[in-house]
């Protein structure tokens, strides 16, 4: 019994002690609830809050779970994921300027972000080069392709190979486009998609050979794709120009085979077609055999339909069709509707002249219980303003414009000018100026094209003091406005004898490193002299940016080496120097001489033939214009680097090839001489396209480039000095300073325009 108390009295002490030992470690939870429903409750809450903020190993793999991927595996393009934080504020800033019609601008935006820290995705890209498809500028899309994905490394999709393909269809080089196609098939880690089949059968019905164009459908069948509506239809409108009515109809039959519900667009080829061939009875019977088949047809289907019924007089049935569409009209289970579909009626209304009916049309709404009425864009009441204006019904113009401001929309760059224009053309400049400040104020930007005329018909109307500030507040934000503003307002303002506002503004072109053209910088010195001025002006001219005066030229002081320190090195007392000059040369230390043979950046395939343009790509503003007496970069750009030329034992300076930042072939290469800071030694160099900001190099590729692309200069400039020349070679380890030969003007103009 005494046994049994020791050692229950021992488990009981152990016991104690690692009960005092836990709540040091440890901290107790209750899981005790007072009912079920507590605990159900409980436990849908914590479901909840996970669904809302799941456990980042729910949303991430540990890293010793992930697989390593393949080295040798094909690269994969970004993913939408990709646009996100800096990547999508550029997306988005060069979307601007899209919409601004200032594709120079948005060019240059994307080419120069090759170069910086972030690099744009692919869909920034895809955008401005289908930005330059649509304004018919070819040559520079696919020079946009050629630096993106040829030279920049980055990954095309399926997208960017598409709009090549289109370009080339466009410019009648099919075999090029076909080369494009067989490249995806060979090398993207993607397919080609029906849009690709669209455009490749559509290029070869255009090049008159429709054999191909059916043998490509038949691959695009065999590959396993869908029987895409749009390619039949194609083919189709190819047979029916060449009068082949059977085998258009056989290839109409076979999609119906194929499809239970295919696109109306192909009756709508068909409708065209017959009534153009003066059989409106076919026609209609075309129309009435889709419409019974009561497809639930998407709006682009639609206006087609509208539009070749409105175009042939058969008002009655496009109308009905509108309503129709307008009941359909469900969002969000169902989109029937669009801005186009509203633009086509309203268009039609004018057309015939009723404009009380256009703008019931305009606001016209479903009559059904479950439709709903059509939230308007902007691209529709665009659309109706310029209509309004080109009829020279302002007032109307100006309550849809009030309407629009009052909704959560912003009018765009069109709507602005569109009132602008419309305002000129009546001769209302005030109510133009106070548009033109608004359009500012909204941040949306002005471009030079636009910007000039506007500034010149408000300067003939006395308003050359009004044209000062809204430039001042152009210039406050970035993309700074064009040279050629700045010289349209400064000539303006001399004009009427105001020098001090003119001079303020050419401060602020000094100050934003804008650059004054050399017409601008004759004009205002020589008007100011007039007035006893010129050493001012020419003071003024001669700052750069930082307010500093560029450095005076002259002979460069000679070589003196740096003074012995004690210590290391130092001389010792009671030694004699040698006479000041050159330092020694020791044998071993001497660099080893650069190569001189050039590094190409890419392997273009013999089937890329380049189409050449006939003159280098230019802002629509005009020429170049740099900076007056001063080094000047743009705000995007980082300091140019130019490798330093020595000594080599084949006396020419090295080439570099391949990092063209501005699309130019890389198989071209002009001299660039730059102006090298006081006692930096400089040789000739060649350098392949225009400057490109410190990077580093960009891996080469050896895909192809589908055409090499234009040349192209970029919308902003770099203002070099004067060119140091050297008279003779120079190597560090020589010591002996070559010779210098300065022109004596300082600054640095560009030809006026």
């Amino acid at each position: 019994m005494t046994l049994y108390r020791l050692i229950l009295r021992s488990l009981r002490r152990s016991s104690l002690l690692h009960h005092h030992s836990l709540p040091l470690t440890s901290q107790s939870r209750s899981f005790a609830f007072s009912s079920a429903e507590e605990a159900a409750a409980e436990r849908r809450r914590r479901k909840r809050r996970l669904r809302i903020e799941p456990p980042l190993n729910a949303i991430r793999s540990p890293p010793h779970q992930s697989q390593s991927r393949d080295p040798n595996a094909p690269r994969l393009p970004d993913s939408t994921s990709a646009l996100v934080g800096p990547r999508l504020s550029l997306h988005n800033r060069v979307q601007s300027l899209i919409r601004a019609a200032d594709l120079d601008a948005a060019s240059a935006v994307a080419r120069h972000s090759v170069f910086s820290s972030t690099r744009p995705t692919v869909f920034t890209c895809n955008a401005i080069i289908a930005a330059m498809y649509r304004s018919k500028r070819y040559n520079e899309a696919i020079a946009l392709f050629h630096f993106f994905f040829n030279q920049s490394n980055i990954v095309p999709n399926i997208v960017s190979y598409n709009n090549v393909i289109n370009t080339h269809c466009d410019e009648g080089r099919v075999d090029v486009a076909l080369d494009v196609y067989r490249h995806i098939i060979a090398n993207a880690p993607f397919s080609p998609s029906p849009v690709t089949y669209r455009h490749l059968t559509k290029g070869l019905i255009l090049a008159n050979r429709i054999a191909e164009a059916l043998d490509l459908l038949r691959e695009m069948l065999n590959k396993g794709h869908g029987a895409d509506s749009l390619v039949y239809n194609n083919l189709i409108l190819g047979f029916l120009n060449l009068d082949n009515f059977d085998k258009a109809n056989e290839l109409f039959d076979e999609l119906k085979e194929r499809c239970l519900v295919y696109d109306g667009v192909v009756n709508a080829t068909y409708m065209e077609w017959f009534f153009n061939m003066g059989m409106d009875k076919e026609a209609m019977e075309s129309y009435k055999s889709l419409m019974d088949r009561q497809f639930r047809m998407t709006p682009a289907t639609c206006n087609v339909l509208l539009e070749v019924l409105l175009k042939h007089g058969k008002k009655t049935e496009a109308c009905a069709l509108f309503d129709q569409m307008l009941d359909n009209h469900t969002p969000p289970n169902f989109q029937a509707v669009n801005s186009d579909t509203f633009n086509v009626m309203v268009n039609e209304c004018f057309k015939l002249g009723k404009f009380a009916e256009a703008l019931t049309t305009f606001r016209k709404a479903g009559t059904k219980p479950n439709s709903k009425p059509f939230a308007m864009d902007v691209g529709g009441y665009n659309n109706i303003i310029a209509r309004f204006c080109e009829n020279g019904m302002l007032s109307e113009a100006e309550t849809l414009f009030e309407e629009l401001c009052s909704k959560s929309l912003s009018p765009d760059v069109p709507t602005h000018k569109t009132l602008i224009d419309a305002y000129l053309k009546m001769e209302r400049i005030g109510d133009a100026l106070r548009v033109l400040n608004r359009m500012v104020d909204a941040g949306l930007r002005v471009v030079a094209s636009f910007g000039n005329r506007v500034f010149d018909e408000l300067i003939k109307s006395g308003k050359a003091i009004d044209c000062a500030q809204v430039l001042s507040k152009m210039g406050e934000k970035d993309p700074k406005p064009d040279p050629t503003c700045y010289e349209i307002v400064i000539k303006g303002l001399c004009a009427g004898d105001l020098l001090d506002k003119s001079q303020e503004l050419l401060d602020e072109v000094m100050r934003y490193g804008i650059g004054v053209t050399p017409t601008l910088r004759e004009f205002v010195i020589e008007t100011f002299m007039k007035v006893g001025r010129g050493g001012e002006i020419e003071r003024l001219l001669d700052m750069n940016r930082f307010g500093h005066s560029p450095l005076p030229s002259g002979p460069r002081p000679p070589y003196r080496p740096p003074p012995a320190r004690f210590g290391h090195g130092s001389q010792i007392p009671g030694q004699q120097l040698p006479p000041s000059g050159p330092p020694p040369h020791v044998s071993g230390q001497q660099r080893p001489p650069l190569s001189s043979a050039p590094r190409t950046g890419m392997h273009q395939p013999s089937w890329g033939v380049p189409p050449q343009v006939s003159k280098p790509h230019m802002p629509a503003s005009g020429p170049p214009t740099y900076t007056s007496g001063q080094h000047y970069h743009h705000p995007s750009e980082l300091t140019p680097h130019i490798a330093r030329t020595h000594q080599s034992t084949s006396g020419v300076s090295p080439q570099m090839t391949g990092l063209q930042p501005y699309g130019t072939p890389s198989g071209a290469s002009l001299q660039m001489a730059t102006h090298q800071p006081r006692g930096t030694p400089s040789g000739p160099q060649q350098m392949a396209g225009q400057h490109h900001p410190w990077t580093r190099p960009t891996p080469p590729m050896s895909g192809p480039s589908y055409g090499t692309p234009a040349q192209m200069s970029p919308p902003y400039y770099t203002a070099p000095g004067p060119s140091s020349q050297v008279t003779g070679p120079y190597h560090p380890s020589l010591g002996t300073p070559p010779q210098f030969e300065e022109p004596h003007q300082p600054q640095s103009d560009v030809p006026g325009k």
